[in-house]
């Protein structure tokens, strides 16, 4: 049996790669990350991993839908998310408005304040961001995550949050000015999303909402999602190049190879523990990451490896089967690579 500080060690090492990688930094004034000592830390990845493999914690939603190219489309996306004003909606100084008077009021603050913005312009003067859950969340809940999410993360920069209760899933829409009071402009990236997403997830968490917001690769996902242009676009029928649905670059089957690479260290720690919950949630990480769809689809390749005598010349491989009975002895690691280097701060 390994030594529960092994254990935690372990823990700490492999989960951060899976839970907290590393991110292009953003101006958040609390942006989460794994703190305190290496028990306690060990405490938070035991619990991430629970509510990831066992309880299958709803994952957050946090999406760009678009942004406003001058004041008229601004005004238009204003009019939208509170229903032309029939709908409350809050400011960045927590001040809750109501009516179509109010709402004029704001288009008329944004447009002056600051530097002008002009009824069309050739970039955009603001971002349209929505922060969702599934149904049968509490919508309040919902609301004062976004909110503490909004003082974190768009600190100076003007902001209206509405909440939309109405729907089947509560969500919160947010236009956000893309110029701070301070002169810089908000250009989130693909990185900054990914961080967005860990910042209202931990702040659902605060409120009593379980709720995670692990990567693709983390939850062996394949399934490539269409941005919104493309999915408007093929409803139109203007989208002359279909892509895959799935991905299948050597940038993604390798950021699922180090997760997976990753799991089963983690798998390999808790199963050699002394205490029963742990070696209970090796065997569910086995059972996560063999049924995860990037797990199938790798059995499947691999069965057809076997039945032909290739291997697939492209991309790099894997020397290690995922578990198929016991957890308590994984097959060997990747050969190819040390551990220190298998694993990157993969954002993918």
């Amino acid at each position: 049996m390994t030594a529960p500080t092994d254990i935690d060690g372990i823990l700490v090492h492999w989960g951060e790669r899976l839970f907290y990688p590393g991110n292009r930094p953003v101006k958040a004034l609390h942006p989460p990350r794994l703190s305190g000592g290496t028990g306690h830390r060990a405490a938070v990845i035991r619990a991430r991993i629970h509510a990831t493999v066992v309880r299958r914690a709803p994952q957050v939603m946090v999406k760009v839908t678009g942004g406003g190219r001058g004041m008229a489309a601004i005004a238009a996306h204003l009019r939208y998310i509170t229903q032309s004003g029939r709908l409350p909606f809050e400011d960045d100084r927590g001040v809750v408005c109501e009516g179509k008077e109010e709402l004029r009021e704001l288009v008329d603050q944004w447009r002056y304040g600051g530097s002008f913005i002009d009824e069309t312009t050739p970039h955009r003067e603001a971002f349209n961001i929505m922060l969702s859950m599934p149904h049968g969340t509490d919508p309040l809940a919902v609301q004062r995550a976004a909110r503490e999410f909004a003082e974190a993360e768009l600190a100076d920069h003007r902001y209206v949050m509405v909440l939309h209760d109405h729907q089947a899933n509560p969500h919160v829409h947010i236009s956000v000015r893309a110029e701070s009071c301070h002169g810089e402009r908000l250009n989130p990236r693909k990185a900054d999303l990914q961080r967005w997403r860990e910042t209202f997830a931990e702040r659902l968490r605060g409120w009593g909402i379980d709720a995670e917001a692990s990567r693709q690769a983390s939850r062996g996902q394949i399934r490539r999602y269409e941005p919104l242009w493309r999915i408007k676009a093929a409803e139109e029928h203007r989208l002359t190049k279909p892509r895959e649905t799935m991905k299948s670059s050597a940038r993604s089957e390798r950021s699922r190879q180090e997760a997976v690479f990753a799991w089963v260290q983690i798998s390999r720690a808790l199963a050699d523990s002394e205490v029963a919950e742990d070696r209970a949630l090796a065997d569910s990480i086995a059972r996560y990451v063999r049924n995860s769809p990037y797990g199938l689809e790798y059995a499947r390749r691999l069965r057809g490896q076997r039945e032909t005598g290739r291997r697939e010349p492209d991309g790099p491989q894997l020397d290690f089967e995922f578990p198929t009975q016991e957890v308590s002895a994984p097959a060997q690691a990747v050969t190819a690579h040390s551990p220190g280097k298998q694993i990157g701060h993969d954002r993918r």
